[in-house]
Formats: C-alpha cells, structure tokens, sequence
C-alpha cells in the first residue's frame, strides 16, 4: 500500500511541477504558401509579381533588403482572395533578396523570397543538386580525387589523402560552388534532408540556403520521399508543387510524394492548367522520382525515339521502360502524353543516388530529355571503384544546363556515351563537391573556411562568410585572393559578401577578431570497444574545439616503432555536436599509444594520448602553440556549416557552431524552450527514496 502511495505521490509531482512552455514560433508557412524559400517571388524591376497568403493573414509591410542592396518597400497593388499582387519598384538593383515581412500574424524574414533579374535570361543556366540528404545526425562518405568509398581504410588503399564529407559539408560545398559560378539559379531535386521529421537537420539546410541567397544566387527546392510526409518541409523549405515563370520559361515542381514514387492524377491535371495558361513558355519539369528507369543499376539510359503515348502498343513498350511511375499507369501515362502535348522539354530527377540519361523522341521528331543526377550529399550509393562488379560505380556530383528559348538543351560540361542507343557513360554528373570541398568553421573569436580544390582550374565568384561583430579578415593567414564587396546584418545575422578566387590545392580563409594564440583543446573520451583487441577494427571518440575553429584533426596510433595516421570525422551533423571519432582498422601489437592531434587556422596545436595495453593505460594532454598555419592536405575535417548570430559558447570546433536560439530559419523559428527542462524522472525518484531506504532498512 505504501508504495502504491508513493508512485502515486511522484507522479501528482510530475503533473503538478510547471514545465516551461513552448516558445511560440512564426515560420514562413504561417504567413505564405509563396513566396518562401525554395520558391521565391521572380520578376524585373517594374513588374508586378504574386504572392499567396494563408488564410487570415493581413500583411502590412513588405521590404527586400540584400548585402549589398536596399531595403526597398513593396507596394501592395492588387488582391484576389488569398492572392496579393505585389509590385517591385522601378529602381531596384537586381539581386537576390530577403523578403522582410510585418503581419498580424508575426514578423518573419525570408530568404531567397524575391528574385529580382535586370531583364529575362535568353538562355536559363541551371546548376542541379540533388539528393543532399542533410542530417543533424552521422552520413559520411569518403573521398580522394575521383575515388569514393564507405570505408577510410578501403580508400586509404587506394588513395591519400581521405577526406570524411559529412552530407552537410558535401550540401553546403556545392551550393558554394554553384554560387560561385555564373548560373541563373541553384535547383535541388529532392530528398533535401534524410529524414522528414529532423527539424535541425532543415534548420541546417536553411543555414545554407540563406548563405548562398546572400551571395545572389537564387534557389528553387522540390521535395523528395525522404522530406514525406512534408510537415517540417513546409513550414521552412516550400509547398509540395508549385510553377516558376522566368521570362519565356516556366518552372513547374511536382511532388512524387513518399513510397508512391509519382504524383497522383490531381497534380498531372493542375500541371496540365498551368500550362495551358502560359501557352508559348518554354517547360521545365522537376519531380523526384524518374520517369524512366530501368530496374539494372548499369543500364545509364538511352535513347527512345518514335512510340507515342497515344498509341495501345506503343505504350505497352513504353512501359517496359518505367519502374517508380508502373504503379498507376493511368498517371504515367497522362504525364508522358503532356510531355508530347505540351513540348515539355527538360525532366529533372534524382532519387536512385546515379547519374541517368534519358532522350526521348516523339514521333514529331521534337526532343525531351529525362536527367536524372546521382546524389550531390549521401554516401547511399555504389562507390567508385565499384565493390560489386554488376553495379556501375558513382560519386558525389552535381550538372550544369543550359536550356534556350527555342527549347534546345546543352551540358556543357558532360560528356555522355551513347552507344546502340544506350548509355555507357558512369559518370556523366560533375565532380562538384567531390573535388571541390568546403569546411565551414564558426567560434566565438572569429570564422575560418578551408578549401580543398582538386579540379584543374581556380574557381572564382561571390561567397558570403557569416562572422561575428568586429571580426576582420585576417591576410596573415589567408591564401586566397579576395575582394570585399559589402557586409550587412540581415534578421540579426552578420553576412560579409566577398569576390574570392579560390586556387588549386588547399587553401583558406580566417576572419577573427584578433590574431589567435589560444591552442585548441582536446580529449579522448573513449574506445569502442573499451578495450580493442588485437588486430580488430575499433574507433576512437574525442571531443575538439576551439575559440575560431580546428582545421585540421587526426588519430595516431604508434605500435612496433610505426606510426599510422587516421582521419577524425563528425558523430553527428548537428552544429552543436563537439564530438569526432577516428575509424581504426586494427593494431596488431599488444601495448600501442593512442595520440589525436588537431591544430587550428593560426598553426596552434593540441594533442591528447592514450596508451593501451601492458599492465596500465594512461591519459596524458600535450599542446603547443604556432603562428602561422600550413597548407599541407595530408589530414582534413568534416565540418557542420550553419549561421550564427551571437556564438556564446567560450570555444568552437570544427563542427561546432554555438548560437542563439534565434540563428537557425528565421529571427524565431528554432524550436526551444524559455528556460531549462525540469527533470520529472528526478522528481519522481525524488519520491521514492523514503519508501526504497525503509525497504533497504
């Protein structure tokens, strides 16, 4: 009875504490349908573009502000219903805009929300990512040169030196790039984020987006299986489909929604009104799922030229050719039909993690390429060299196309086999971020970027570096050329707009508040296992931060006088993760030292050791300080790029990124707490104690 009495007791004290409440949170869905951030408002200076609002939703204000441009009020000059219809003035200078928004529902701030153009583009450049699968959680790859393993000590065989690439590095280097490079617009296809429900995971993706709208480069998102169901997607990336008008071009995002692979009827008969109203556009699909596939991972595509959808045995043919869209051919079908109807001239795909090529010919003679781009962030792919030889080997890119007013489409950069109307090309996607690398450090003195570029020419263009008040780039320890074009705070963030040439080699970037001569700090937490045995795999855990950020981190093991060096890797993408782990592939010696090492942007370095084996294992921490930094590639480290407006912490690593509880999508769209969490466990034990001491008594 007595101990009934007291459960009782605890859990009237679980319900009776007052837990904190939930900040109240404003996201750009409570305000718009569009614009947001992966679809955003498109015109020229003079025009006047539509906005849809949510139900209830009275907007009294509207600015655009860039770095470099603005702020500029936007006149309301029209409403139908939920549709607004908003002119852009005459004098604005064309970039890529924030959209800061005052409404009776809260003030938000958007990024990438108006895209304003001096004139219409004669031919649209498109930069295609896809596949970034962002995760606050651990999804690392390897890489070196044109090589990509799941294993560093498989690549390690093969080639030095590996290089971990977080998907979250791997997202935000070819966003980098692509900003860089004098492309229209960014366009990811899909699978934005690994899992749906990883609200830091979006809020990182966010991050970069926001960086690279900084830099002027606009960006337009569709949603893959993996953002389904797309509750989080919503709130902060855009609605499930949508259509872009871009001079004599339109844009038009289908959902394929999650295990269904196509989109229902509903969305083929809204496409089909879309195009109907925008007669003489030229049109350009995107949809996550591919519409043609052939069930064999080596089968690349090809070429179909003749069978028409609107023919009984033409389309059993066809069908033949499709897998994802087989499951309601009465979808798949109608789509294909709309291709041929509407002159639908470029698909774009992603989803099966491999580059695909598919031209296909109607029996006009009109063409219609299927493009399908292997995956630009996940290691969920073959690798290269292939480890199963009935699979065709991959890596980690991204595509540039061009596509013209008279329809035609080019990739310049890709140069595709095609052999008896297959494809025979393995990698027909651009090395970008598998050769070109960007590690993104923040800490509380400062802002450090690490290059590694092992293509065949420098890459030059805008960047944007988000810094803390008062930081100056640092030329001492910067090897990179650069001009600064502007620095502005925008929704409480510090972004410095920079033109940057970044060369061949390794190279970076610091912008500190002061020279650095704090050394980094280091510890080994544990081995998994506790205790490895002789000549099995085993990892090493350590913590490692720093006031600007660690450059570079390795693990040393020293046994039978040799030492062998292994790269420290991310446990997790969250930018508040200060934890890394080194993959060892076993020693074969009975007592070995443990040594991780790491060193900052300014040469200061710190090391921690372990020994193992014998008798006893000690700890012992070592540091040393330097000034200046090398450039040597022999190690790297993944890191978690994010935006932070205030870092608090009192250090940073490479992977940490300490920041208010307002940096993450908007000024209040991190999800916290006013306060710390009460323990109600605690509580409860708490309760318990008196009725477990008279037991023990």
């Amino acid at each position: 009875m007595k101990k009934a009495v007291a459960i009782f007791l605890a859990l009237m004290m679980v319900f009776l504490v007052q837990l904190p409440a939930m900040k109240a949170e404003v996201y750009p869905s409570d305000i718009f349908v569009t614009p947001s951030i992966g679809v955003p408002a498109i015109g020229i200076p003079g025009d006047t573009v539509t906005m849809e609002v949510k139900d209830g939703v009275q907007i009294n204000e509207l600015t655009i502000v860039s770095v470099l441009h603005g702020p500029y009020k936007l006149q309301i000059v029209g409403k139908d219903g939920n549709f607004l219809k908003v002119k852009i003035p005459d004098n604005v200078a064309p970039d890529d805009y924030f959209l800061q928004v005052k409404s009776n529902k809260g003030d938000i701030t958007i990024p990438n929300g108006v895209w304003v153009l001096k004139e219409y583009p004669k031919v649209l450049k498109i930069a295609q990512v896809s596949d970034t699968h962002v995760t606050s959680g651990a999804k690392v790859g390897y890489v070196c040169k044109e090589y990509f393993q799941r294993s560093p000590s498989k690549l390690a065989k093969l080639c030095e030196p590996v290089i971990p690439l977080h998907s979250v590095v791997a997202t935000d280097s070819a966003y980098t790039y692509w900003a860089m490079q004098g492309v229209n617009v960014i366009i990811n296809t899909g699978d934005d984020v690994d899992t749906s429900g990883d609200i830091k995971g979006y809020q990182i993706l966010y991050n970069i987006l926001s960086r690279t709208a900084a830099a002027g480069k606009p960006l337009i998102n569709i949603k893959g299986n993996h953002d389904d169901p797309p509750t989080v997607y919503s709130k902060l990336i855009g609605p499930r489909y949508f259509y872009e008008v871009i001079g004599n071009f339109i844009i038009i995002g289908l959902d394929s929604r999650g295990e269904e692979g196509h989109p229902e009827m509903a969305q083929i008969e809204w496409m089909e009104k879309v195009l109907d109203e925008n007669k003489g556009k030229i049109p350009i699909v995107l949809v996550h799922h591919p519409y043609f596939f052939s069930p064999r991972w080596n089968y690349l595509g090809g070429i179909l030229q003749g069978l028409d959808p609107f023919d009984d045995n033409d389309w059993k043919t066809l069908q033949t050719y499709l897998r994802y869209w087989a499951g309601e051919p009465d979808v798949a079908r109608r789509f294909l039909e709309d291709v041929v109807k509407y002159n639908i001239r470029l698909i774009l795909s992603g989803h099966i993690h491999h580059d695909m090529y598919w031209l296909y010919i109607d029996k006009n003679g009109n063409k219609h390429w299927f493009v399908t781009l292997t995956a630009t962030g996940a290691p969920d792919k073959e690798t290269n060299p292939h480890t199963n030889p009935r699979y065709s080997p991959t890596w980690y890119g991204s595509n540039l196309i061009y596509v013209y007013e008279n329809g035609s489409i080019a990739e310049p950069e890709v140069h595709i086999k095609i052999e008896n109307n297959k494809v025979r090309s393995d990698f027909m996607s651009i090395p970008v971020p598998q050769e070109f690398i960007v590690f993104r450090h923040h800490g509380k003195d400062g802002t450090a970027v690490k290059f590694i570029n092992e293509l065949n020419n420098s890459v030059s263009g805008p960047i944007t570096l988000v810094i803390p008040a008062g930081a100056k780039i640092d030329p001492s320890v910067t090897n990179i050329t650069y001009t600064v074009l502007g620095e502005r705070t925008i929704d409480g963030i510090n972004y410095l707009l920079l033109n940057a040439t970044v060369p061949v080699g390794v190279s970076q970037i610091v912008v500190s508040k002061e020279k650095d001569t704090q050394k980094p700090e280091v510890k080994i937490a544990y081995t998994l296992p506790p205790k490895p045995r002789m000549g099995r795999a085993f990892k090493v855990y350590f913590k490692a931060t720093d006031n600007i950020g660690v450059r570079d981190m390795y693990v040393e093991i020293d046994a039978n006088g040799k030492t062998m060096k292994y790269v420290g890797e991310p446990t997790r993408g969250d930018p508040t993760s200060t934890y890394y782990v080194a993959q060892i592939p076993g020693v074969n010696a009975e007592k070995y030292t443990i040594k991780v090492v790491v060193t900052d942007f300014y040469g200061n370095k710190a090391m921690d050791e372990k020994v193992v084996g014998g008798t006893t294992s000690t700890t012992t921490t070592k540091t040393s300080t330097a000034s200046k930094t090398t450039t040597s590639s022999s190690s790297t480290t993944s890191t978690t790029p994010t935006q932070t407006s205030t870092p608090t912490s009192t250090s940073s690593s490479s992977l940490t990124e300490t920041t208010s509880t307002s940096s993450a999508a908007t000024s209040s769209s991190t999800a916290t707490t006013s306060g710390r969490t009460c323990g109600p466990a605690a509580i409860a034990a708490l309760a318990l104690i008196p009725l477990l001491l008279r037991r023990r008594k």
